[in-house]
């Protein structure tokens, strides 16, 4: 375990009642006795156990925020999700991933869950005060900082029945810096672009598509033999995910965005509860798609081809409904200057 010297005394210290005098005491007695075979932070652990003390009182399975540490595996963790940061497309040498992320937090504290590869399938289906029940997880110490890193092996369960996370301890990043994306015309799109921003009119919006989806892990689901199957846990009672396609034109082209489940609420302005009402019966949509229709809104997220129609659409991972006109003019200017400037 990656604890500092000061860590392990005060934790030795905290948990024995022995003053901080007498625990270093007994450390460099055990150095001196020991001399050359061991670190000060092994003489720790060593006195440590002579008192009867766990430093670590679990090294895997479920822990509050507050107790993860680095080096830890296989860890179970629950939390309520306080911040979602999109997907996005990496390339090392020939391979490329996907890795995405989200801040949750507990009554102890909040950690950054990050996850790797096919694990990013749940950020379509996560909002914002979601719980999130992540298994088999492990941790990274990342510049000072923990992570929560969730792989392949790995489970992220969305709002597992009966559990609730209340009173949380989060506080956002005031100094927080935004993250920086490359502007486009929707005439400059092509494929397989990331981190794009574009900007433009709501011209069309179509009505939303819905499929079955796991209820606890949130993977799409096959029907077979007249029940719903899912990869990880066998039959299921089938909940639902949506998407919803519009077309977005900023005066230079005009290009399908696809809109999965946060980002599809977002643009048409209702719950999820109102939503899904129209997976039965479409009347009433009418009525959001015209309030939608004429919006200005700016989507990041990545470009890619669609082969089968020979076009290029948008995957929207976040959405910004009427954003600030002084902003958008200041970034017009900011532009043209770049391209009159000698």
């Amino acid at each position: 375990m990656k604890q500092t010297y000061e860590e392990l005394v005060e934790r030795i210290v905290e948990k024995s009642g022995v003053s901080k005098r007498d625990v270093e005491d007994k450390i460099n007695a055990k150095l001196k006795q020991l001399s050359g075979l061991i670190s000060k932070e092994g003489a720790a652990h060593i006195v440590a156990n002579q008192l009867g003390i766990k430093l670590v009182e679990q090294t895997s399975g479920k822990l509050q925020i507050k107790s993860i540490l680095p080096g830890l595996r296989d860890v179970e963790v629950l939390g309520k999700v306080m911040q979602i940061f999109p997907a996005r497309t990496f390339q090392v040498q020939e391979r490329t991933g996907q890795v995405g992320s989200l801040t949750i937090a507990d009554e102890t504290g909040s950690i950054r869950l990050v996850l790797w590869g096919d694990q990013c399938r749940h950020l379509d289906n996560i909002k914002l005060g979601d719980i999130v029940k992540a298994r088999s997880a492990y941790v990274k110490d990342q510049s000072s900082a923990l992570e929560l890193h969730l792989g392949n092996r790995g489970m992220l369960i969305v709002n597992p029945p009966g559990e609730t996370v209340a009173n949380v301890k989060f506080e956002a990043p005031a100094s927080a810096q935004p993250q920086q994306f490359q502007r486009r015309k929707l005439s400059e799109l092509a494929d397989g672009e990331d981190r794009i921003e574009v900007l433009g009119t709501i011209v069309q919006v179509f009505e939303p598509r819905f499929y079955e989806v796991c209820p606890q892990c949130g993977r799409r689901v096959q029907q077979q033999n007249g029940a719903f199957y899912c990869d990880t846990h066998n039959t299921v009672q089938p909940a639902y995910s949506y998407v919803v396609n519009l077309f977005l034109d900023d005066g230079s082209a005009s290009v399908r965005v696809v809109c999965f489940r946060n980002q599809a609420l977002q643009v048409l302005g209702i719950t999820d509860e109102e939503i899904l009402k129209f997976k039965d019966s479409i009347d009433g949509f009418e009525a959001v798609r015209t309030a939608v229709l004429g919006n200005i809104t700016k989507f990041i997220g990545k470009s890619v081809k669609n082969k089968m129609f020979d076009r290029i659409e948008f995957i929207a991972n976040q959405v910004e409904l009427n954003p600030d006109p002084e902003k958008e003019l200041e970034m017009l200017q900011k532009e043209i200057a770049a391209k009159t400037d000698p």
